[in-house]
């Protein structure tokens, strides 16, 4: 059997694989076969390989040192179909990303600094930048902190991330139709790519209360079918083209919130998240600051600048921080992730 090195890390409410990409082929190809059979897919079960039957434990990232002006290292993100041969490169992902700084600075990508140390990571799937902030006392990675965020078990060192011009970073566009509102297959959307691509729909439109579980709506085939037919459709008018083998773009439902800005049912894109991704917690965000839209229409946006959204899922809420320009727009946004490293080794494969 051949091997190669690994580190297991959770990163955010995702976790998954984190490569040296001097471990792996440079052909696409190879790499990818050993990346299947590393997570044991296609198989519903990935019995055979490490990954846990789960969107969102069958992920994998791909670290090197930048050569970038300013940039420490560059990441790129994998998803890893479960049922499916498939490693798709078509999305970000904004929850293994809290784990890129702990790594680079694991594997002596980074030099540590006493007390925090600053690492900035080109993602390479979008071509934008985030700091991600880790705790290194003595020179060293923490991982144990009192930061808690909902989707995880108990507490963590806090690795706070700050993104820049994510707007439009896959479909060209923040609102790629130009439009806040479009009506796709008969429902009003709001298609938007603020860092993750999403189609922004109100659960009332699809005869939901938004307050279902995910095991409720992943049973729910005729949503489903509906779901993926919207999204199909929408594909091509977010300049992503056939999106059929693509995880992207995301489905979330919105639904007026319960305490917070909004609430949430995300689909990844088949299958309802139990939480909310990273990036694209700050595209239904910002969704919420347009003028118009469902997302706008019933979210319950509190005053200031910067401006604290609270973004409700099925397992708690997300805080998305949004800095807002002169005209209102948003400049900048900023999470709060949390990291763990769950082991370091060898995989066979």
């Amino acid at each position: 059997m051949r091997s190669v090195p690994v580190m297991w890390m959770r990163g955010g409410t995702s976790k998954g694989g984190f490569f040296l990409a001097s471990d792996l082929p440079t052909d696409p190809r190879l790499r990818d076969e050993i990346l299947l059979r590393v997570m044991g897919s296609p198989d519903p079960r990935q019995i055979d390989g490490m990954g846990g039957a789960d969107p969102l434990t069958s992920k994998v990232a791909i670290i090197r040192k930048s050569e970038r002006l300013g940039v420490d290292v560059d990441y790129l993100f994998l998803q890893v179909f479960v049922e499916e041969a498939i490693v798709s490169d078509a999305q970000n992902c904004g929850n293994m990303l809290a784990a890129v700084g702990p790594f680079a600075l694991e594997r002596g990508l980074v030099s540590a600094r006493e007390g925090q140390t600053d690492v900035a990571i080109y993602m390479e799937n979008t071509g934008q930048v985030a700091v991600a902030s880790v705790a290194t006392p003595a020179g060293v990675v923490s991982y144990e902190g009192n930061a808690r965020i909902d989707g995880v078990p108990g507490s963590a060192a806090p690795v706070p991330i700050v993104f820049r011009d994510t707007a439009g970073s896959s479909c060209g566009a923040l609102l790629p139709t130009g439009n806040a509102t479009d009506l796709v297959e008969g429902v009003e959307v709001t298609l938007i790519d603020n860092g993750m691509p999403c189609v922004i729909l109100d659960a009332a439109d699809l005869g939901l209360a938004g307050t279902e579980t995910p095991a409720e709506l992943d049973a729910n085939d005729g949503l489903k079918r509906r779901l993926e037919t919207i999204r199909l459709a929408a594909g091509p008018m977010m300049n992503l083209g056939d999106v059929s083998q693509k995880s992207v773009p995301k489905m979330t439902l919105v639904s007026p919130p319960r305490a917070g800005t909004i609430s949430t049912r995300s689909f990844i894109p088949h299958r309802c998240h139990k939480a909310i991704g990273v990036l694209g917690a700050v595209s239904v965000g910002t969704a919420c600051l347009l003028p118009e839209g469902p997302a706008s229409r019933m979210a319950v946006r509190p005053a200031g600048n910067p401006v604290n959204l609270s973004i409700e899922h099925p397992t708690g809420e997300f805080t998305v921080v949004a800095t807002l320009d002169g005209e209102g727009a948003v400049a900048k946004a900023a999470v709060l992730r949390t990291a763990r490293k769950l082991m370091d080794g060898i995989v066979f494969f």
